[in-house]
């Protein structure tokens, strides 16, 4: 599959990113290689902030990583029935600020979107403050994609679809896992999922 009714503006958005100074394009690539830490760091918080609260909250806590996880292996079966190819071999782009990954290593729907929109999704529904810094981030690191030449802008639309739309169910599905979490608490588990009331680790 190789659509290129959008290939006008990944060439537009590249050819921009070409004329960018050095510093900004370089500052881009490194969000787009390693921003997806970010949404680690909101996961950890959000776990962190969801001890002292009950066990549902906590269960959609704990249950971030794991959708993130579900949304990257839809994905990714989602790449192999397609195998579109990269854009910059596709339309033969030399002037990318990323190289162009290798032959095999498919374009649609993006990974990166698709796991940033996951996370954003479930965060949103487990910390609505973390949520709300994560729908930004995610939108960034899609448009992050385009920019460094890696993907079609095609690409990056069905990644944050595809990732919302998987994680939303799941998401709001975790909280039935509050009895579960609940029966957690009273084990060694304890000072993992429950924090007393100022915060600190309840130890027994």
């Amino acid at each position: 599959m190789t659509p290129r009714f959008d290939a006008g503006l990944y060439r537009w958005v590249v050819d921009l990113a070409a004329h960018t100074p050095q510093p900004v394009d370089t500052a881009i690539r490194l969000f787009s290689d390693y921003g997806l830490g970010l949404f680690a760091v909101l996961m950890l918080l959000t776990w962190w902030r969801a001890r002292p609260a009950d066990s549902a909250r906590m269960a959609a806590a704990l249950a971030v990583p794991l959708i993130v996880v579900a949304v990257y292996l839809v994905n990714d079966g989602v790449k192999s029935v397609f195998d579109e190819q990269r854009p910059c071999r596709t339309l033969h782009v030399t002037t990318t600020v990323e190289s162009c990954p290798s032959l095999g290593d498919w374009s649609f729907p993006s990974n990166h979107s698709a796991i940033a929109a996951a996370a954003a999704v479930a965060l949103l529904l487990a910390h609505r403050r973390a949520g709300l810094i994560a729908v930004p981030l995610a939108l960034a690191m899609a448009a992050s994609r385009v920019w460094i030449g890696v993907h079609y802008p095609h690409d990056v639309v069905a990644g944050l679809a595809l990732g919302a739309l998987v994680a939303w169910p799941l998401a709001v599905a975790t909280r039935r896992a509050a009895p579960a979490v609940n029966r957690l608490r009273g084990t060694r588990l304890r000072p993992v999922l429950k924090a007393s009331p100022d915060g600190t680790p309840t130890f027994r």
